[in-house]
């Protein structure tokens, strides 16, 4: 069986039920593909940038797994950002695209294919005073990528366009902006324009799935028969994801 392994952030991670509804991408993008000739190993950290994932040892958790015919889905950018913590900022003209190298050398030396993602939109990254945008690492990501022959699936320019599309939609459905007295772990609600909730990661986790297809061959047939029914060219990618949560045959 082939398995998919995630390096990722909080955005990628599998979340439990004491921090539902947020949920991770890699945690629902299972659904998208062979679900009897594909398992996912998510090692995804909340709070993790590519150096202190790798400084923890994370990436060597990785590489005494990962075989030959496996894959290794490489998404990081939110924690790379922050340059105001030593532990976890990695410049996107240095250090970044150093890491990411890293990460691809374990895939290939195992003989497993890496696949480079640049990091999910925040909602409000146009927002007066956003402090953190993607825009240099997603650049860094998609340069190193092309520099290493590498699969790439550039999230951040899919995501940024669906999100704007659907504007206050998308941070009501996608995101953690949360009313107050609905989730028993978040009682008085929350603002919160970074982490997926369920639909959000579905429909991110689509759009991952459609940059596979896009790149055809071993990529491609990671997914389920049934992928075109439910992740098309159609701008209701909303809709998609709900009728995918409830219909896609694992």
């Amino acid at each position: 069986m082939t398995t998919v392994f995630w390096a990722g952030d909080s955005t990628v991670k599998r979340n439990g039920i004491e921090t539902y509804p947020q949920t991770g991408i890699g945690q629902e993008f299972d659904r998208f593909v062979r679900h009897y000739g594909v398992q996912i190993e998510n090692y995804a950290e909340n709070g993790r940038s590519t150096k202190s994932f790798i400084d923890e040892g994370r990436l060597a958790q990785i590489y005494d797994r990962i075989t030959a015919g496996d894959f290794l889905f490489i998404q990081f950018g939110h924690n790379d950002e922050k340059d105001a913590d030593p532990d976890r900022y990695a410049d996107p003209d240095t250090d970044f695209p150093a890491n990411l190298e890293k990460f691809v050398n374990v895939a290939r030396n195992k003989g497993a294919y890496p696949v480079i993602i640049t990091p999910v939109t925040r909602y409000n990254r146009n927002a007066p005073g956003a402090q953190y945008k993607h825009d240099r690492w997603a650049a860094s990501a998609r340069k190193t990528a092309d520099r290493l022959n590498v699969a790439c699936i550039d999230l951040t320019t899919m995501s940024e366009e669906l999100v704007d599309t659907l504007g206050e939609e998308a941070r009501r459905r996608f995101y953690m902006n949360l009313p107050a007295g609905i989730y028993p772990h978040f009682p008085q609600g929350q603002t919160d324009n970074t982490h997926p909730q369920v639909e959000g990661a579905i429909v991110f986790g689509s759009l991952i799935a459609k940059g596979l297809k896009s790149l055809g061959g071993v990529y491609a047939e990671l997914l389920c028969d049934d992928y075109d029914r439910y992740v098309d060219e159609s701008e209701h990618m909303g809709h998609i994801a709900t009728t995918a949560a409830e219909e896609v045959e694992r």
